[in-house]
C-alpha cells in the first residue's frame, strides 16, 4: 500500500517523461515479475487506464495552448508539437499510477491488510468500509454473470442488436443491486455477531510478518516524497 501510494504521488511531483518510466518499471513491472502477475497487471491496468488515457491524450494534444509548432489544423482545433508532448507524458503518469495501484490490488490478500490495519490501530469501522469498497468491484462482477446466466436460463434475450442488450438491462441490473445490498447487511450481521464494534484492545491470533527491512523500505519510501518536493521548489529536478 505504501509503494502504490508513494508511485502514485512520485509519478505526479516529477513529471515529465522519463521518471514517470523509470518509476513503472523499477516500482511496477520488477515487482510484478517478481510476483509473478505482470501478465494480469498489464491487463487490468490497460483496461482501467485506457478510458482516462485516451481523454488526456485528445484533451492536452489538441487543446493545449501557446503551442509553437503546429503539426496539423482541423478547423478550429489546432495540434501542436507542445500539445503531443504535454499529452504523452499525461498518458505516462497515468501508467504509472494505474500500474501501481494494480500492483497492490494484485498481490495485496485482503485478510491479511485488514488484519494489519486492526493491529496498527485502525478503527475496525474503516477497515470494514476499506474490504468492502476493495470487494465490492470484484463480487458484483460474479453476482452480474450469474444473474445474467440465470435470466438466459428463464428465456431472457440478452444478445443480439443493441435494442435487445438494453432491454435486458433492467432484468440484470435490479438483482445485482439487491444482491449486493443484501450481502453488505448480512456481512454486517455478522461482524456484528463477531463484535467487531467492540471498544479496546483487540486480540488478534496472526498477523503478517514484518521485517526490519521490510520497515526500513516503507520510510525509505516515504521520505522520497519530501526529499522530491524540496528538489522541485529548489529547481534540481527542473
Amino acid at each position: 500500500m505504501v509503494l502504490a501510494t508513494v508511485t502514485a504521488l512520485q509519478a505526479t511531483l516529477l513529471g515529465g517523461l522519463l521518471g514517470p518510466l523509470v518509476l513503472t518499471g523499477v516500482l511496477v513491472i520488477i515487482p510484478a515479475v517478481v510476483a509473478g502477475v505482470l501478465p494480469r497487471l498489464l491487463r487490468t491496468a490497460a483496461l482501467v487506464a485506457a478510458p482516462l488515457a485516451i481523454s488526456a491524450l485528445l484533451v492536452n494534444f489538441f487543446f493545449t495552448p501557446n503551442g509553437a509548432t503546429v503539426l496539423f489544423q482541423i478547423g478550429p482545433i489546432t495540434a501542436t508539437a507542445e500539445g503531443l508532448r504535454v499529452a504523452v507524458e499525461a498518458a505516462v503518469r497515468i501508467a504509472a499510477i494505474t500500474g501501481a495501484l494494480t500492483l497492490f490490488y494484485l498481490t495485496v490478500p485482503l485478510g491479511s491488510l485488514v488484519v494489519d490495519l486492526e493491529r496498527r490501530g485502525v478503527s475496525p469501522n474503516a477497515t470494514f468500509v476499506i474490504s468492502s469498497a476493495v470487494r465490492t468491484v470484484p463480487a458484483i462482477l460474479v453476482r452480474s454473470a450469474e444473474v445474467t446466466d440465470a435470466q438466459r436460463a428463464r428465456g431472457l434475450d440478452t444478445e443480439g442488436s443493441l435494442r435487445r442488450r438494453l432491454r435486458g438491462l433492467l432484468p440484470v441490473i435490479a438483482p445485482v443491486l439487491l444482491g449486493s445490498i443484501a450481502e453488505v447487511e448480512e456481512r454486517s450481521l455478522a461482524l456484528e455477531a463477531r463484535a467487531v464494534a467492540r471498544r479496546g484492545t483487540r486480540t488478534l491470533l496472526w498477523w503478517p510478518a514484518d521485517s526490519g527491512l521490510e520497515r526500513f523500505s516503507r520510510w525509505l519510501m516515504v521520505l522520497s516524497v519530501p526529499l522530491i518536493i524540496v528538489a522541485r521548489i529548489t529547481g534540481w529536478l527542473g
